[in-house]
């Protein structure tokens, strides 16, 4: 298993230090990668449904504060030696596909491979509209022509795309990622266009366990969905096996009390050994990345770097 963790794109945790600071530490303890979310504005107001709280209410609506994700990441590969940079996720119909696969590029080039590239279509029409992108309603059909058109710039030494929403001939886009023949997509979001899309174009499905309208919160859930995945890999002529699962929960609370039975228990909270259990079974059924949001616990660097800590000592150990 591989343990990866989000930082937020505000507030004191996403001050340049704090996040150097965060993202060294780490590094050292052994974290996988390190990752934050996508929002290039947040409107006044906010009508759409946030897909993870039972609400519907996006955290960051109050403050208003985003830095740039692509940003962030490029800043932190300049700090940073190991660990991986994840965009958690990129929403792409926000950008001009060959703006962002050149962008994207470079961080892989800077970081010497450690990009990873996490993706959605995104859920805030009011964003879109503000942003004067193609339509929100079309926002499915624009990510996955946008999928193939930067992977085309990615692999092809005379990159051509003609769709609906991109076309480019005649050009150089060089240099290639470091990683060959590109960075790992991984696909956000628990829908079955989510699954089907992993399962056509790319090489990670990577849900939240929090989605109240596709829960995935229960093995039984998980291993169904996985299942679909897998199902949807083989109508697409691919081996299911080379489609990674990265499982993230918003559930993570360590709090060394144990004995409560599983009927009572949230999945991944407890203690060690509790949550240990927890990740042993995600990982028999086939999750090869796990990803913990500490920052929903965190006030401050030093508590952040405590859930950090504790989970690398307290938690690993057990599975």
């Amino acid at each position: 298993m591989k343990y990866g963790f989000t930082v937020p794109s505000r507030g004191p945790l996403a001050e340049p230090d704090s996040l150097v600071t965060i993202a060294k530490r780490a590094e050292v303890l052994g974290y996988d990668s390190i990752s934050l979310g996508d929002h290039i504005l947040v409107p006044k107001d906010i009508d759409s449904t946030y897909p993870y709280t039972e609400t519907g209410e996006f955290p960051g609506s109050t403050s208003g504060a985003c830095l740039e994700q692509l940003n962030v990441l490029s800043y932190l590969a300049g700090q940073t030696e190991r660990i991986r940079l994840a965009t958690s996720v990129m929403i792409v119909p926000h950008r001009n596909p060959l703006v962002a696969a050149k962008a994207l590029t470079t961080i892989d080039v800077l970081s010497k491979g450690r990009l990873v590239v996490g993706i959605g279509a995104g859920w805030m029409r009011e964003e879109f509209e503000a942003l004067g992108i193609p339509a929100f309603e079309e926002r499915g059909a624009v990510t996955d022509e946008y999928i193939q058109a930067i992977k085309e710039l990615w692999t092809s030494d005379n990159p051509t795309f003609e769709g609906q929403y991109c076309r480019f001939s005649d050009i150089t886009f060089l240099p290639k990622p470091a990683q060959q023949p590109h960075p790992p997509i991984w696909v956000g979001g628990e829908s079955r266009r989510a699954m089907r899309r992993a399962a056509r174009y790319c090489n990670g499905w990577y849900p939240i366990d929090s989605n109240p309208q596709f829960p995935l919160s229960t093995p039984e859930q998980l291993d169904e969905g996985i299942k679909l995945l897998r199902d949807y890999a083989e109508k697409e002529g691919r081996d299911p096996s080379d489609i990674d699962v990265i499982y993230r929960t918003h559930h993570y609370q360590l709090n060394g009390v144990g004995g409560a039975s599983s009927t009572e228990r949230q999945r991944f909270t407890g203690n060690g050994d509790q949550i240990g259990a927890d990740i042993r079974q995600v990982q028999e059924l086939g999750v090869a990345y796990l990803i913990v949001d500490f920052a929903r616990l965190s006030q401050n660097v030093e508590e952040m770097l405590g859930h950090l800590e504790d989970m690398a000592t307290e938690v690993w150990p057990n599975v």
